[in-house]
C-alpha cells in the first residue's frame, strides 16, 4: 500500500538553514544532493560542507527509500524510489517539493532517471510488473506524466545514459540488470539461474534497438554506468553485481566491465566481494564504491587495475570540478584519497549522491 502522500509531504517541508546576505556573496560552499536513512525514516536533500564535515542543509521525507538523485538543467532535483519503486519526485534548492508522480498501474520504477538536454523530457528505467519486461518511460518533465514507453529488450533495466558514440542526445545506453522480480515478492531476486543481463543501445526518437551486448558470465548483473572521455574515443564503464550461487565465486567475481562501442569486456582486480556500487569516470579511468570490500576501487580507462582506498561501506561516488572523488561511506566519507570527511550524525547514505551545480540556473 502506498504511504499517505499528505503525511509525508507535511513532514518533508525543508529544514533549511538560510544564508545571510554576506555569506551569499561569498563563494558557495560545496553541496551534495543525496538520499539517506535517518532517525525519522528515508529522506532526500542537500548536504553542505562546513569545515571537515558535511551537514544537512535541508531534508525532505520521502515515502520509501530513494535510489538515484539527479540535478535538472533548471537547477531543480529529481529523486527516484529504489526498485521496485512507485514514486518520482522533484524538489528545489529551498527544499520544497515541486512535483510528485506515482507510477502507472502495473509498472515499477527501477531507481534511475535521465534528463534531455533542454530539460523538457525525462527517461525513467521501469519494469512491466505483469510480464517482467524492461521499459524506458518517456515523460513530460514539467508534469512527470508519461507520454510513451519503449521496451529495453531485456528485464530489470537499471541505469541509463546518453550514448557518447552517437550525435549528442540521439541515442541511449541502458544497463539491463537481468534479474526477475514480482510484485508479490518485492525485492526478492528470482530465477537467478535464468539471468539475462545486457547492455543495449536505443535510439532516442522511437526507442528502436540499435545494439545489444552481453558478458559470457550470465551471473554478472550490469547496473551503473559512467562515460570516460567524450565522442568516438569515449569508453563506458559498467559497475557489476555478482549473483553466483557459490559464495566463493561470488566473492571473487569482477565488479567492472568496460565498453569501447563494439566490445564489452571485463576488467581484472583483486577480489572485491562481487559488488560494485556507484561508479564515476575520472580523467584517468574509473572508480567504483565497493561497500562489501569497504573501499574505493580504481582502474585505468583500459581496465588495468590501480588500487583500493579503504573506506567502510564505500558506495556513493561523485567528482567535483577538480576531478577529486567524493565517496560516501559509513560513518564517514572521503574527499580524495587523503581527507576524511564527517557525515551528519544519525544518517546512513543510500547508493548515490551528486555534487550540486552553482551555475546560476533558474528554477521555474
Amino acid at each position: 500500500m502506498r504511504p499517505d502522500r499528505r503525511r509525508w509531504l507535511a513532514q518533508g517541508t525543508a529544514l533549511c538553514a538560510g544564508a545571510s546576505p554576506l555569506l551569499a556573496r561569498a563563494a558557495a560552499p560545496l553541496q551534495l544532493a543525496a538520499a539517506w536513512q535517518g532517525a525519522d525514516g528515508p529522506a532526500v536533500g542537500l548536504l553542505r560542507l562546513e569545515g571537515d564535515r558535511l551537514r544537512v542543509r535541508h531534508a525532505i521525507a520521502v515515502p520509501t527509500r530513494a535510489h538515484a538523485v539527479v540535478q535538472e538543467p533548471a537547477g531543480t532535483w529529481l529523486a527516484v524510489a529504489r526498485r521496485p519503486g512507485d514514486w518520482l519526485m522533484r524538489w528545489d534548492r529551498q527544499g520544497a517539493v515541486r512535483a510528485l508522480a506515482w507510477i502507472e498501474p502495473n509498472r515499477a520504477y527501477n531507481g534511475h532517471v535521465l534528463c534531455s538536454a533542454d530539460g523538457a523530457t525525462l527517461y525513467t528505467s521501469e519494469t512491466d510488473l505483469d510480464t517482467g519486461a524492461g521499459l524506458v518511460g518517456v515523460r513530460e518533465a514539467r508534469t512527470l506524466d508519461k507520454r510513451d514507453e519503449w521496451p529495453t529488450q531485456g528485464r530489470d533495466p537499471h541505469m541509463l545514459l546518453w550514448d557518447e558514440h552517437a550525435p549528442p542526445f540521439t541515442r541511449l545506453v541502458v544497463a539491463n540488470g537481468g534479474i526477475a522480480i514480482r510484485p508479490e515478492t518485492g525485492r526478492m531476486k528470482l530465477d537467478l539461474d535464468r539471468m539475462d543481463s545486457s547492455l543495449v543501445r536505443l535510439d532516442a526518437a522511437q526507442g528502436r534497438l540499435a545494439g545489444r551486448w552481453q558478458l559470457e558470465d550470465a551471473r554478472l548483473s550490469l547496473r551503473h554506468l559512467a562515460w570516460q572521455g567524450r565522442g568516438a574515443s569515449a569508453r563506458l564503464g559498467i559497475a557489476l553485481q555478482a549473483e553466483h550461487a557459490d559464495a566463493a565465486a561470488r566473492h571473487a567475481a569482477p565488479v567492472l566491465a568496460h565498453f569501447d562501442g563494439n566490445i564489452l569486456q571485463l576488467a581484472a582486480s583483486p577480489a572485491l566481494a562481487g559488488y560494485g556500487g556507484d561508479i564515476a569516470a575520472t580523467r584517468e579511468g574509473f572508480i567504483i564504491g565497493c561497500p562489501r570490500a569497504h573501499g574505493l576501487a580504481q582502474w585505468h580507462r583500459d581496465g588495468a587495475w590501480q588500487r583500493l582506498t579503504p573506506l567502510a561501506e564505500a558506495c556513493a561516488v561523485a567528482l567535483d570540478s577538480s576531478d577529486t572523488a567524493w565517496v560516501g561511506g559509513r560513518p564517514t566519507a572521503r574527499r580524495g584519497v587523503r581527507s576524511v570527511i564527517g557525515l551528519p550524525r544519525g544518517i546512513q547514505l543510500d547508493n548515490h549522491w551528486c555534487i550540486a551545480r552553482h551555475d546560476g540556473a533558474k528554477e521555474g
